[in-house]
């Protein structure tokens, strides 16, 4: 772990901050509790660098967000390490509290082919080239395993419960465009162990779950979420005909995505369409409050704690890969 440059205490429902040494060219920002899953916190982060893109702070190159922190690259020789912790301090405390923030946000609609050839073939290729005793590979495909784990009925209890929130973009990264995206409803909250090794192999454009966490592959990787399905193809890093419709990474922070279920043949036309230039993707520009967002979970909190219960049991019932 990095070293602790300082910490700060900031007023009014506002995150505790950490702040730490990370190279000599960056300061990583740490924002709350350690080893928290709090979307406030989060939602503080993009607000900040909002905020640093608005108004630069001289000799600050570049920010990446993450769940909550903000890692900061900087110029040494035209700022020092203390100066930029405190044009740090300065931006937090103007930063609002969490739950007085409004935030951009767009909403995207995705379709999504639950159990897809592709995912079967992942993980047909784990068993036969690196662990054919994986717990997590039942039945060809990890659809099984990620309902087993999360206390449901049957695969359709995940598919409804995926497919029943709007999935917040908390961070870009690990590769190039992928996302990492939590439920903004709190009923809606899955987890799932990672594979153990990981996988040589996962296909543009698949869906995978890890801790607690729904990610979308940008390229072919390696991986180790437990794969869910696939969608269309998210980034278009070589820039081709497809680059009207694409940005070289779709997704920004801070972005809600909302799957739509579809059967894998009309993903494979929908997917044909974007290679062929001629698919709109469905992004509408909007905000997102959090006050109202808090709103609701409290409300849900009573019936969050029902139906977390099971689950939890769950857990402890299924072998770990």
């Amino acid at each position: 772990m990095a070293a602790i440059i300082t910490r700060s205490e900031l007023p009014e429902g506002r995150p505790t901050v950490t702040y730490r040494t990370a190279g000599d060219r960056y300061v990583l920002v740490e924002y709350g509790a350690e080893a928290t899953v709090d979307l406030c916190a989060n939602f503080f982060v993009h607000e900040v660098a909002r905020r640093i893109a608005a108004s630069p702070i001289p000799g600050v190159r570049e920010t990446a967000p993450g769940l909550r922190s903000l890692l900061v690259r900087f110029i040494p020789r035209q700022i020092s390490q203390a100066d930029l912790v405190a044009a740090l301090e300065e931006v937090h405390h103007q930063v609002p509290p969490p739950a007085s923030l409004t935030v951009p946000s767009r909403r995207i609609v995705l379709p999504i082919a639950f159990d897809d050839s592709t995912s079967r073939e992942a993980v047909h290729r784990y068993q036969i080239t690196i662990r054919p005793d994986a717990p997590n590979a039942i039945n060809g495909n990890n659809i099984d395993y990620v309902t087993r784990y999360n206390g449901f009925t049957d695969r359709d209890d995940l598919y409804t419960t995926i497919l029943n929130t709007e999935w917040w973009n908390a961070f870009t990264g690990f590769y190039p465009g992928l996302p990492s995206l939590l439920p903004l409803d709190p009923r809606c909250s899955i987890s799932a162990p990672k594979y153990n090794p990981a996988r040589a192999w996962t296909a543009e454009g698949a869906v995978g779950l890890g801790g607690p966490c729904i990610v979308i592959h940008p390229l072919e990787t390696p991986g180790s979420y437990q794969l869910l399905g696939r969608t269309l193809p998210i980034a278009d890093l070589v820039r081709s005909e497809r680059s009207r419709s694409l940005d070289p990474v779709m997704f920004l922070y801070g972005d809600r995505i909302q799957f739509e279920r579809v059967e894998e043949a009309e993903l494979i036309e929908l997917r044909r369409q974007v290679f062929e230039g001629a698919y709109e993707y469905r992004i509408e520009l909007g905000q997102y409050s959090v006050s109202e967002h808090l709103a609701e979970v409290s409300r849900l909190s009573d019936e969050v704690t029902s139906c977390h219960a099971e689950p939890s049991s769950a857990e402890r019932k299924v072998q770990i890969p």
